[in-house]
Formats: structure tokens, C-alpha cells, sequence
């Protein structure tokens, strides 16, 4: 049994909260995956439970994960939606799993809902059959890489060892040359990797976006190349993350910016310019995402678990519960409150509003729970500060 932290399990009443309505439906299709990646938090974390789930989603959960997204569309007079198909792996049996579970919400939602499809996909399994089927079906492609050279993706390999990067730039190549099917590259930072390298390999890959993400840690468990420590950010902390993506910025805001999004970047800009963020990484947006696993289960993002076993279990599923009971899990809740769910070393904080308390798993320790800064505070803080002084020596120098 999970034994979940005081706040917000404990502390947070949900009773009068006025929650915000789900639009990002992240529905499992595969729960295994054919890469064995060092750094992967799901398969080689602290939590195991996907051992205990089917290896893909029955077609019975399918349909009855359509008719709750369509239920809360109808419930909520949504216009628009998203579903992320995701795993594992989820081509790990070929695009007709993808294609179904596409087709069921599509056929299940009311008519005046637009439906955006996107996979998520390591690439290795994108042959030119699967592309055009997808692109068929009108769902787009996204990719996860560490760069776009074999060195940078020595950390992806398959479970015999094996590198995943020839058949993953091969899945590159192809998206490339279908513009239209390619929603863009995830891709983990690497202090070891150089950062203009890094960004410079993956516009050779010509995708739409790149979102950089930082390594899922917390402060039980901190990432590489930062110390231990305790939550607070009035403690000096190296900035190594924080220096690796100021870097990046300047190749961006230099060069690339026509070239290709780089949605981390783009939303510290906004935010700094007075508009609302759109991503957990920063700002204080609400979380409006939440998870169907491959059993029906409806989970909260799976980062989650990243920081305790069971982080990111609400004891909901498709079955028995709707996605408007899930708006009151309190694990839910909490990352729709923007400024209340901050710490308040954050309120006081000249860049609280901008970072947002950062991405709420990295806010973890152990016993008290994730009203804490972000084990990655004083990096968010190094990169804030530096785009705001690009863009002001930008505005200066345009009057």
C-alpha cells in the first residue's frame, strides 16, 4: 500500500476547489519498451508497477477509456482536445494499437471536438509502413533523443546493449520528409554533452520543436552533477543545468529561432512578457493532463514516479470512475492552484512567477511532500535571469 506525503494528501482540501478542465489525455498503449536507456526513471526507478500491468491495452479498455474522454468532453463543452499515445514503447506492435485507441476517442467525442493525435515513440520501430499509416490517420510524430549524433545517444540502447541511434535517425530522416507528420523531439539534457553541439545536431534532424528536458530528481534523490542537499533556496547552489540551457538559449535567440521551437525558451520569454504559461516546466498555469494506463487505471503524469512508489497512483480507473472525479484527487488538485501550491521561499521569490516553482515532480522531499522549491531552483533561476537579459539588451537595442 502507497503511503503517500502530507501535502498534498493530507493538507489540501479539495472540497471548494474549482478545478480546471482535463485536455490532455496521455493514454498508454504499450506498457513495455525495447530499449533499456541508463537514465530511465519508469524501468529503472524506485517504481515497479508496471510489472503488474498488460502488456497493451485490451480493446475493451479502449472504448471505455473513449466514452469517460468524451463523457468530460460533454460534461465541459470542450471544443478542442489532445491525446498522447504513449508507453514504453508504443509501436511496440506496429501502429494498429496507436490507430485504434486513435479512432475510438475521435468516434466517441461529439462532433464539434477537434481531436489532436500524437505518438511518442523512440523511433526504432517507424518503418515507412508505420509512418503512412499514421500519417494516414492523422497523427503526428514525436521524438525522443538525446542529439542527433550516435555519441550524444550512447545512453539508448536496447536490452542486449545494442544502439538504438541508427534506426532512430533513420525514424528522423523520414519525418524529416514528412514535415507534416513530425511534431518535434524530446530530448534529456546530458551535462556531458557539449550544448551547442547538441543543438546544432538536432536542427540537422529538421524538427518542428525541441523541448529540453531536465533529468527527473528530486531532493532525496538529486540529478547528476548536483550535490545533496535540503530544500530551500536561500543555499548557494551550482547552476550546471541552469549554464548548459543559457548556452543553448544564445544558439536559439543568435540563430535558430526561425529554424525550429524550443518550447522551454519560449515560454520563459512569454512569461516574462506578461503571458500565461502552456507547460508544467515553468509557470503557473494549471496542470490540465492525466494518465490512462494500460489497465484502465487513471494515473497522474508519469514522472511522478520518479519520487516515490506509488507517486503517481490516485485509485481511480476508467471502469468505475469519471475524469471529473480524478479533478479532485488532491495529487491532481494541487497543480491546478498556480501560486498556493508554492513554497514560500518561492512567493518571495523575484523569479517565482516566471519558473513557477518549476516542474512539480522535481519538487519532492521525502516525508513532507512537494511544496518545496524545485531541487533544480537555482538553475531555473540562472536561466530566467539570462533570458531576461537577452530580451532586455534586444528591446534596448531595437529603440
Amino acid at each position: 500500500m502507497t503511503t503517500h506525503p502530507r501535502w498534498p494528501y493530507a493538507a489540501l482540501d479539495t472540497t471548494a476547489h474549482r478545478p480546471t478542465p482535463l485536455r490532455q489525455f496521455v493514454l498508454k498503449v504499450h506498457s513495455r519498451c525495447n530499449l533499456d536507456c541508463s537514465y530511465c526513471y519508469l524501468y529503472r526507478g524506485r517504481d515497479d508497477g508496471w510489472r503488474d500491468r498488460p502488456p497493451r491495452t485490451p480493446e475493451p479498455t479502449m472504448r471505455r477509456t473513449a466514452a469517460r474522454i468524451a463523457e468530460h468532453v460533454r460534461a465541459h463543452g470542450l471544443d478542442r482536445i489532445r491525446v498522447e499515445l504513449h508507453g514504453g514503447e508504443p509501436l511496440l506492435a506496429g501502429p494498429e494499437p496507436v490507430l485504434a485507441y486513435t479512432r475510438a476517442v475521435r468516434e466517441a467525442v461529439p462532433a464539434g471536438c477537434r481531436v489532436t493525435a500524437t505518438v511518442q515513440t523512440n523511433g526504432t520501430r517507424l518503418t515507412d509502413t508505420a509512418l503512412d499509416a499514421l500519417a494516414g490517420a492523422g497523427v503526428r510524430v514525436g521524438l525522443s533523443l538525446d542529439g542527433g549524433r550516435a555519441a550524444h545517444n550512447a545512453r539508448r540502447v536496447d536490452h542486449a546493449g545494442r544502439p538504438a541511434w541508427p534506426a532512430a535517425r533513420a525514424a528522423a530522416r523520414r519525418l524529416a520528409a514528412r514535415p507534416e507528420s513530425y511534431a518535434g523531439i524530446l530530448c534529456t539534457i546530458d551535462l556531458d554533452a557539449d550544448p551547442h553541439d547538441v543543438y546544432r545536431s538536432l536542427l540537422d534532424l529538421a524538427p518542428p520543436s525541441v523541448d529540453f528536458l531536465l533529468p527527473h530528481a528530486n531532493w532525496a534523490h538529486p540529478p547528476p552533477g548536483q550535490p545533496p542537499g535540503r530544500p530551500g533556496r536561500h543555499r548557494p547552489r551550482p547552476t550546471p543545468y541552469g549554464d548548459w540551457l543559457a548556452v543553448v538559449f544564445d544558439d536559439w535567440w543568435d540563430g535558430g529561432r526561425q529554424r525550429t521551437r524550443v518550447r522551454l525558451f519560449q515560454e520563459i520569454a512569454a512569461l516574462l512578457l506578461g503571458a500565461p504559461s502552456r507547460a508544467e516546466a515553468v509557470g503557473l498555469s494549471p496542470m490540465a493532463a492525466v494518465v490512462v494506463e494500460t489497465d484502465g487505471a487513471i494515473e497522474q503524469v508519469d514522472s511522478l514516479r520518479s519520487a516515490y512508489p506509488g507517486a503517481a497512483e490516485t485509485g481511480l480507473d476508467v471502469f468505475r470512475n469519471s475524469f471529473d472525479q480524478a479533478l479532485r484527487h488532491p495529487g491532481i488538485a494541487a497543480r491546478q492552484l498556480g501560486e498556493r501550491a508554492l513554497a514560500p521561499e518561492c512567493l518571495g521569490c523575484p523569479v517565482g512567477r516566471v519558473c513557477g516553482g518549476g516542474n512539480y515532480v522535481h519538487r519532492y522531499a521525502p516525508g513532507t511532500g512537494f511544496r518545496h522549491p524545485s531541487v533544480y531552483c537555482a538553475d531555473l533561476e540562472r536561466l530566467v535571469r539570462h533570458v531576461a537579459d537577452r530580451l532586455e539588451r534586444t528591446v534596448r537595442g531595437s529603440t
